[in-house]
């Protein structure tokens, strides 16, 4: 199968970023990129493009050792089948051990413009082989009228997925806190959040200046920003955000080569080391939001979370710059620049 050039890198107009920012993920990501050991996961494969301006035909997505049970949810227009194979071992299961189970999924025959985005859907369960910490890929075929991707690269040990062409999509694994009611951390969280004019303090992390940048008519994505400061002994990972006006969040990085600019999302999160801050800003590390259901306008203040592996879930308050401004408070920049940049 040829196999085409990976669109990790797309020449985007400045003046249209803003509108095209989750087009121009390069990657099939998963969008849900959490799950927890012994406890069910639904995978919602997210193809963002076609081929080179050919449509999408295929999807296929490998489900790897230790994921059981999987069933794809069928999609109008689209022929579905799956492979079944044993496994590497017995998995326990609701009615007993199963040895044996879907490890490929594939829908075809459809025609996803290169235009439009898509998502393919399954369920699935994460057996207890995987600890809180473990990183699960599952690798995705997409197949166009001409040419295609193996979206199935894994990071060697040690090593992060930022530089890899083809990443597989990823799965954090986190602690399974199901039957656990909130409540009993939420004293502790009370003791260790300290809000300033500046941001919120959650223990060892200090999450400064979150800010937005206000968006055009009709745009259904924003980007966001903040430095997160790490004072302690431990590591701490970003793995989500959300505001409240939009369907979902994303942690993306952004660089410019040669005039060419490349974006993907981050998968598995993104790593704060202990005495080490990270700044999300514009034109690098920022936050994506997705599925806005009303715009953001300059001067107010939006409320949020972010969700880190170690300190959970932190309220934020963003506060809302001029379309295009490049900082907090910042004024918007002159028709002309390169200001849209995410």
């Amino acid at each position: 199968m040829p196999h085409a050039r990976p669109r990790a890198a797309l020449v985007l107009a400045p003046a249209l970023l803003p509108l095209l920012a989750s087009a121009a993920s390069a990657h099939a990501v998963l969008e849900r990129k959490e799950a927890a050991p012994n406890a069910a996961y639904r995978g919602v494969v997210q193809i963002m493009h076609g081929c080179d301006g050919r449509p999408t035909t295929r999807v296929s997505v490998t489900i790897p050792e230790g994921v059981t049970g999987a069933k794809p949810m069928p999609k109008p227009g689209w022929t579905l089948a799956t492979t079944r194979s044993a496994y590497a071992k017995p998995y326990p299961s609701f009615h007993g051990t199963v040895s044996e189970g879907v490890t490929t999924i594939t829908w075809s025959g459809g025609s996803l413009p290169d235009d439009q985005v898509d998502e393919f859907t399954f369920l699935a369960r994460v057996s207890d082989d995987f600890a809180p910490g473990a990183t699960i890929y599952f690798p995705v075929e997409q197949d166009c009228s001409e040419g295609g991707y193996h979206w199935s690269e894994v990071p060697a040990p040690g090593e992060g997925a930022r530089a890899l062409k083809s990443p597989a999509p990823a799965v954090r694994i986190v602690a399974n806190t199901a039957g656990k009611t909130a409540a009993p951390a939420a004293p502790a969280l009370a003791k260790t959040d300290a809000k300033t004019e500046a941001g919120t303090r959650a223990g060892a992390l200090a999450i400064e200046t979150p800010w937005l940048r206000a968006t055009p008519g009709g745009a259904k994505v924003a980007g966001g920003y903040v430095t997160l400061r790490n004072t302690g002994a431990e590591p701490d990972r970003l793995t989500g955000a959300t505001i409240a006006r939009a369907g979902r969040g994303e942690i993306h990085s952004m660089s410019t080569e040669n005039g060419v600019m490349k974006m993907a999302s981050v998968e598995g999160g993104l790593p704060i080391a202990p005495g080490e801050s990270v700044a999300l800003k514009p034109g690098g590390l920022h936050l994506m939001f997705l599925d806005l259901t009303e715009g953001l306008r300059a001067g107010e203040t939006v409320s949020g979370t972010l969700t880190f592996e170690r300190a959970g879930t932190i309220p934020v308050t963003f506060s809302v710059a001029p379309i295009g401004a490049q900082a907090p408070g910042a004024a918007a920049p002159e028709t002309g620049g390169h200001a849209h940049h995410h």
